[in-house]
């Protein structure tokens, strides 16, 4: 009986923040325009990012078992690092370039930049494995 109730009441709580904050945002974005352009311009930014980093490595599928066939760490190595720098730069690109950006920012960056180093890792991962099974 108690989580019954519980669960009502944090359904309630839960909703009423919704609708508050749902309802702020409306407000708040009304009132300034500009503030919602500068957000869906991130987006479009984010999105085109997260696109050119899911579709790099696989663009570039002749390159992994070249580089199997090398059996080497280095040129591994060097493949990795030559993707996620492609990545930077993409997103360096998009941001408009490396100055007059917060901590905040940076930190983002790092953990993007992170991702998109080990999405490359497991998709040239994958390709090596399909590469010595044919």
């Amino acid at each position: 009986m108690l989580t019954t109730i519980g669960q009502y009441i944090t359904g309630k709580v839960v909703t009423a923040i919704l609708v508050v904050s749902g309802a702020g945002a409306v407000i708040w974005f009304w009132k300034h325009p500009e503030q919602l352009a500068a957000i869906w311009q991130t987006l479009k930014y984010v999105v085109t990012w997260i696109g050119v980093v899911a579709v790099l490595p696989w663009a570039t599928f002749f390159l992994t078992p070249w580089v199997v066939r090398k059996e080497s760490n280095v040129a591994a190595a060097l493949m990795l690092f030559s993707y996620t720098l492609a990545d930077a730069i993409v997103a360096f690109c998009l941001m408009g370039g490396v100055r007059g950006h917060g901590g905040f920012t940076w930190m983002v960056l790092f953990l993007g930049f992170l991702t998109a180093g080990v999405y490359n890792l497991k998709v040239c991962e994958y390709q090596a494995s399909r590469s010595e099974e044919g």
